[in-house]
């Protein structure tokens, strides 16, 4: 379980994944208000956590909104990705098709034909909520506990839980989850996380390459108010777990979100 408030000795907190250490030793963890002003000159709020797992350093922007916890809306295409692996609802991500319905939507790239590799490039919402409905509740909800993921409540329908339901996830919680996926340890076969850390959408920066997923709340009532972007950097023998997540007070902000992440993940050395 993830603990996410644990002493700093200053006027913050430390933000420790215990379970991520299970097997070596604890981490350090720093609060860098440097790192909001980020969020600031950018014109909104928000906030930054990376980990850098070779040297067991937790770095978060501040101590507050980095625990709080919010709708996942398409960073859930990770997880969502890896139970319809693991279940069978795809064989293939990338023979498996799920035919466009027709429907046209606002975002073009959602009205055609996907398969798992495109929809989650995409980040096409259709798609995943048809994945969803394959699975079915129950699946899901035995899938989302096995991954402890956030607060584990599927509630408000099978196919917007993670867009306007109950689910939610904090940035530390992101993390703890996605460096489990990263480091191939989540309680499913070694396929299915193999598979979904390859169709991650990849951006370089000079020799270091990102792995991330972005997510909009509301993006498919084209009404964006919160933006996530979460994800790894692999920078040589250096790998760092980060999450950020910001309010989308304008348009230009949505656009902002890997802008942010490889300035953050600069500060801190991590690219």
């Amino acid at each position: 379980m993830l603990t996410r408030r644990t002493a700093l000795g200053l006027c913050a907190a430390a933000l420790v994944p215990a379970r991520a250490f299970a097997e070596v030793a604890p981490p350090r963890s720093e609060i860098r208000a440097s790192l909001a002003k980020r969020f600031a000159d950018e014109g909104t709020a928000g906030t930054f956590v990376g980990y850098k797992t070779d040297d067991y350093l937790i770095i978060a922007s501040d101590p507050q909104r980095s625990g709080q916890a919010f709708l996942p809306a398409s960073t859930f295409k990770v997880p969502n990705s890896l139970i319809a692996l693991e279940t069978g609802v795809v064989a293939d991500p990338d023979k498996d098709v799920f035919k466009w319905d027709g429907i046209q939507r606002s975002i073009e790239a959602w009205n055609r034909d996907h398969t798992l590799r495109s929809a989650i490039a995409a980040s096409a919402v259709p798609v995943y909520q048809e994945i969803a409905r394959r699975i079915g509740p129950e699946r899901m909800q035995k899938y989302v506990d096995l991954f402890d993921y956030g607060n584990r409540n599927i509630g408000g329908g099978i196919d917007q839980f993670w867009l306007t339901g109950e689910l939610r996830i904090d940035c530390v919680q992101q993390i703890d989850f996605l460096d489990r996926q990263r480091r191939r340890t989540l309680p499913i076969s070694r396929r299915s996380q193999d598979l979904v850390a390859d169709i991650l959408p990849v951006t370089k920066v000079g020799d270091a390459t990102i792995r991330a997923k972005t997510g909009l709340l509301g993006a498919e009532r084209g009404q964006p108010s919160l933006g996530w972007l979460v994800g790894w950097a692999e920078k040589g023998d250096q790998q760092t777990v980060f999450a950020l997540n910001l309010d989308i007070r304008e348009p230009r902000h949505s656009a902002s979100r890997m802008t942010l992440a490889q300035q953050l993940l600069g500060d801190i050395g991590a690219v």
